[in-house]
């Protein structure tokens, strides 16, 4: 009879699906990842980080799960600490798949809790979650933010596996977004963003036809919020595109019969414009608080990835502060 050695380790303390990711500034101006740990199903890379023209750096983690998405039942955790004045582009390599779950009491949860010191940044870009026919998954980000910090957060889902038939087939789908201001007085809430697609919501006449009847033939939906110094010409530039858009009743009745040449940001604004009425994309953005939040849908996820990768390069401050690899979910 063969006797088992008790393991030479200690045993773990790390809870299933848990992560943290933090940043420090080494002397004079170096940031390095002193904490960067996981437990399955979710998982971490760090890439090699970026510098930028600036004589800044910064770093840049992949955010995974083994399979590609999570089962029913899993649920994944991860703290992020950002140390003053560093920078950190969050990424994935593809859609987080919801799979299918045996009943609407098994659901997959995703946690993000984050904080950005003063004067630091953070670009969230991932790409969009894809939930299964059946599957029932519950999202909840809360943000963090000192004086001076950034962020740009993208949280956007898609209607399922359009190649298998499925339009918002799943059971339920909620997404919560919420980013405080940390002062020396406490914490104050700027934001709470909740998402709620749920095929049975309340029940009743009016949600007979389920998620698909009421997403008027959308095929994704997102939410981007953008805010402190890092992001304001962003902010801006998207609020400035928003109030360009054209409105019922919107022709201006003062210009001549003739076309006038255009400068080249009509020219652009216009084939933009184009795109998104041939994508059927709808959009809107509004200052919130000091934020920006932008909302937005497309028939289907490429025409939603080609509108935001136009208006983020277009505009170009992810680049110059974060690196071209912070727009990896666009490609």
């Amino acid at each position: 009879m063969t006797t088992l050695k008790s393991s030479p380790f200690a045993p773990s303390t790390s809870l299933p699906g848990n992560g943290a990711i933090t940043i420090s500034l080494l002397p004079p101006s170096t940031p390095t990842l002193s904490t960067l740990n996981y437990t399955y199903p979710l998982k971490l890379i760090s890439s090699s980080p970026t510098f930028l023209s600036s004589g800044l750096t910064c770093l840049q983690v992949f955010l995974l799960t083994y399979g590609g998405g999570l089962v029913a039942g899993d649920s994944i955790s991860l703290s992020i600490n950002l140390a003053p004045l560093t920078r950190l582009s969050l990424v994935t390599q593809g859609s987080t798949k919801i799979f299918k779950t045996p009943s609407r009491d098994v659901v997959s949860r995703q946690n993000l809790d984050v904080t950005v010191g003063t004067g630091a940044g953070l670009c969230y870009l991932p790409d969009p979650t894809q939930p299964f026919a059946e599957s029932c998954f519950e999202q909840r980000q809360i943000f963090k933010v000192e004086r001076g910090a950034s962020l740009c957060a993208l949280d956007w889902v898609s209607e399922g596996r359009r190649a298998r038939g499925e339009k918002w087939e799943f059971w339920r789908w909620t997404g919560r977004n919420e980013v405080w201001v940390i002062r020396d007085e406490g914490e104050k809430l700027l934001l709470r963003d909740n998402v709620i697609l749920d095929d049975d919501e309340g029940g009743g006449e009016r949600f007979i036809e389920g998620i698909e009847g009421r997403m008027d033939g959308l095929g994704v939906f997102g939410t981007l919020i953008l805010r402190g110094p890092l992001f304001e010409l962003l902010g801006r530039y998207f609020l400035d595109e928003f109030a360009s858009l054209p409105r019922i009743g919107g022709r201006d009745w003062g210009e001549s019969s003739t076309k006038r040449q255009l400068s080249t940001d009509e020219t652009n604004r216009a084939a933009r414009h184009l795109q998104e009425k041939n994508e059927g994309l709808l959009w809107t953005a509004a200052a919130v608080r000091g934020l920006v939040l932008v909302k937005f849908g497309a028939k289907e996820v490429e025409g939603a990835r080609k509108w935001l990768s136009t208006m983020l390069k277009d505009e170009g401050s992810i680049q110059k502060n974060f690196g071209e690899s912070a727009l990896l979910c666009l490609r």
